[in-house]
């Protein structure tokens, strides 16, 4: 993308049409997208679909994968971590889909609440976790910033839970989105003065509900409450919805075995994706046109 020529600094997109951090076009995504972080969970997934049309990896690190699920075209995003990476996908997905997405975040996170380590949580809500810089320079006002709940679509996150729930123990919760793995998630070490170690109780005293501490779902949430109709006439054109594999027990200080996240994500991957589409069963109209997609003569 870099040799690329781009016309406008504001929405920049290649003369061909090619968004500039996923490198997607018209017709190489679908309106339903699961979307993970690790590229090769993006891969490992990818072997559920029936068929794979389009594979593309971009100089930013996004994998996007589309195919056919089930007679459904269905996109697999991995855009690596953070809410910075999880903001372009969902802008330039937006960018490139007709109609209405609805996207599922399948990732991991460190349980705050009874989960342990393989089991799975569905996020009822999600709500930011920020560093507040100017503490760190004067000592006055709150180390960190903890936002307000945002909510997830109703009927897709309906729909997540009955798919994973077929196969797993579910726990539902509040989900944290800090913006570092480390210092904003309460973890703790003598390298730098973080001023966090009571952060994790704050946590439970502004969201008692709080399960999990990760980095994209209240990026993916906000997003979704504040996106506009595909063609500007409509309100909330993104449709959202988590679900997340607790990888560290945060109050037992232990962390999942490799042989066990492989495991839960291959159990459960073809259960999200039965998700999208139960809930694309609801909603059929206004979808990206099959002319010129890549999945145009395979439905």
């Amino acid at each position: 993308m870099t040799n690329e020529l781009i016309t406008s600094a504001n929405k920049p997109v290649s003369v061909d049409g090619k968004t500039y951090h996923v490198e997607i076009k018209r017709g190489q995504v679908a309106n339903r997208i699961l979307t993970v972080g690790d590229p090769s969970r993006a891969r490992l997934i990818s072997k559920r679909l029936d068929k794979i049309l389009f594979a593309h990896e971009s100089h930013r690190g996004f994998l996007t994968i589309t195919g056919i699920y089930r007679n459904v075209p269905v996109s697999i995003v991995a855009i690596g971590m953070g809410l910075s990476m999880m903001d372009f996908f969902v802008r330039e997905a937006r960018m490139v889909v007709s109609g209405p997405l609805s996207i599922i975040r399948l990732g991991s996170c460190g349980s705050i609440c009874s989960a342990q380590p393989g089991d799975v949580i569905v996020a009822s809500g999600a709500f930011g976790i920020g560093r507040n810089y100017e503490f760190f320079s004067t000592r006055q006002g709150d180390p960190y910033i903890i936002w307000p709940l945002v909510k997830p679509d109703e009927r897709l996150t309906g729909c997540l839970r009955q798919a994973v729930g077929k196969i797993s123990e579910v726990f539902d919760g509040d989900v944290g989105n800090a913006d570092s793995f480390y210092g904003s998630q309460g973890r703790t070490g003598d390298d730098f003065d973080d001023a966090n170690g009571a952060l994790l109780q704050r946590i439970h005293e502004t969201h008692p509900r709080a399960a999990a501490l990760e980095m994209e779902s209240h990026m993916l949430f906000h997003l979704a409450e504040v996106s506009t109709g595909a063609n500007g006439d409509q309100p909330r054109s993104v449709r959202a919805a988590c679900a997340l594999v607790v990888f560290a027990d945060r109050s037992g200080n232990t962390f999942i075995c490799p042989e066990k996240s492989t495991q839960v994500f291959g159990d459960i991957a073809s259960a999200v994706l039965d998700a999208l589409i139960a809930d694309a069963s609801e909603q059929t109209a206004d979808m990206h046109p099959a002319a010129g997609s890549v999945w145009e003569n395979e439905l």
